[in-house]
């Protein structure tokens, strides 16, 4: 595939400098928090966030897609099509955590080949796109070498997200590892890409809780699929694997299909 254009990448990354200060804005400040039909949280950060990034992307281009998380979809059947998560961690965010972030992803027929990891109270942002090596605050990043799930460090935001059976194959992998963090949700994809994690590991991800994380993740030599391995796209089934290095994707895979 051929790379990014450089143009896109500078719209995704406006985007997301856009969202930045609208967050800090409502950080800390007792903003109401709303429950979705879902269940889901949602405050009115999250919904202004988003609003300016749409209207960002329909002045630039008007042509492309646009899929969020409290906004819905436009054009969504465009060649290209943006998925937006405005508030990557809403949970941490309502009770002054600073580890939640904006996520923005650029689609190409269905696959992602722009994502961007903003953190805007830790001041981290990366930006992976095809055919480009990922980058943490413009300065190239590289995932770590791990030969072993014995040796990686894992992540994961939470363990009340393996239901329905998906609990007893998560904890194969942690108990194989050599320890785990919990918490953090999309930060813990950025700290992968720079070497400092191993492997993230979640499940009852929505389209645009993932897209973004994987030209972050595969652009500094990582890999990115569901459990089974399969590479994720509009329509995977929630669940995701993301490692630094493939021997480690490779047996984390080889655990979460045993049945």
């Amino acid at each position: 595939m051929e790379p990014v254009s450089k143009d896109l990448i500078d719209l995704a990354k406006r985007a997301a400098n856009l969202s930045r200060p609208i967050l800090r804005g409502y950080f800390r400040a007792g903003v109401d928090v709303v429950r979705k039909g879902d269940e889901s949280p949602v405050t009115r950060a999250d919904r202004e966030a988003e609003a300016a990034i749409r209207q960002l992307l329909n002045r630039e281009v008007p042509a492309h897609g646009i899929i969020g998380e409290e906004h819905g979809t436009e054009r969504g059947d465009a060649e290209y099509v943006w998925v937006l998560d405005p508030l990557d961690g809403t949970r941490a965010f309502v009770v002054g955590k600073p580890t939640f972030g904006t996520l923005i992803a650029l689609c190409r027929n269905g696959q992602p080949i722009i994502g961007v990891i903003d953190m805007p109270i830790l001041g981290e942002q990366w930006i992976g796109a095809t055919g480009h090596r990922t980058v943490q605050n413009g300065k190239p990043v590289d995932t770590r070498s791990c030969s072993s799930l014995s040796k990686a460090w894992i992540n994961t935001t939470s363990p009340e997200m393996f239901q329905g059976g998906l609990l007893p194959r998560f904890e194969r992998v942690r108990d194989a590892s050599a320890g785990c963090n919990y918490g953090g949700d999309c930060y813990t994809y950025g700290l992968t890409a720079s070497g400092y994690l191993d492997l993230c590991i979640e499940a009852g991800m929505q389209t645009y809780d993932y897209m973004a994380l994987i030209p972050v993740v595969e652009g500094a030599g990582g890999v990115v699929s569901d459990w089974a391995g399969n590479r994720l796209g509009l329509e995977s089934d929630g669940t995701v694997l993301a490692a630094g290095d493939p021997r480690v994707h490779e047996q984390a895979v080889a655990l979460l299909l045993q049945p």
